[in-house]
């Protein structure tokens, strides 16, 4: 479970984000919604430590995020996975190489163990047998389910989710929803969806926090 209590977020004097607390539970799908300029992705950003929050705490199953060390979030990190809204796939690296790259940086596995994890990874997201293709030769869905891989390549406990579903057509969408709410499910994960997307509110929306 992750946790925030009362995080306060300011930028030149505009205040974004005012005393937010809420909960996001283990192994369902948390949405955080709210109008264009209310702060869900400044909350998600302070929740990953991307942004320090004026005052406030993040706690991650009772370890209380904010306070520590740039070698102790580093180890959080490390239980996180995280979706980009535009993907934000290496345009020089195949769909292999893009998966593999928290691997290199983070295990010491051997490169059959990277490989075979990324081959799971892929086959979870419905792209058996993409590992060669370069981004350019991918549509918008399948970059964000290459996003997808990379993201539970670690096999994460928490799964960040930036706008998913940004630029895809209506039944592109439901089905990065319904992959997004497979995994929380089938992994467990403490999954935390920023979105728009009022179809995904009513779709996979477990729990909601309204900004």
């Amino acid at each position: 479970m992750i946790e925030v209590k009362d995080i306060y977020k300011s930028f030149s004097g505009n205040d974004v984000l005012k005393g937010i607390s809420g909960k996001f539970e283990e192994g369902v799908t948390n949405l955080i919604i709210g109008g264009s300029g209310s702060g869900k992705t400044t909350l998600l950003k302070c929740m990953v430590g991307l942004h320090q929050p004026d005052s406030g705490s993040v706690l991650y199953d009772g370890r209380d995020f904010t306070p520590m060390t740039y070698e102790q979030r580093i180890e959080v990190r490390k239980e996180i996975g995280m979706l980009f809204q535009g993907s934000a796939l290496f345009d020089s690296m195949t769909v292999e190489d893009n998966i593999m790259f928290p691997l290199n940086m983070f295990t010491d596995q051997t490169r059959k163990e990277k490989i075979e994890r990324v081959n799971f990874c892929l086959e979870r997201v419905n792209l058996a047998g993409k590992n060669k293709l370069f981004p350019a030769e991918l549509s918008g869905g399948m970059k964000k389910r290459v996003g997808i891989a990379r993201a539970i390549s670690m096999n994460p406990k928490y799964l960040f989710c930036d706008e998913p579903n940004s630029g895809l057509d209506p039944k592109t969408s439901i089905v990065i929803d319904e992959l997004i709410q497979e995994l929380t499910e089938e992994f467990k994960t403490t999954t935390i969806v920023v979105t728009h997307d009022m179809n995904s509110v009513m779709g996979i929306g477990d729990y909601i926090l309204f900004l």
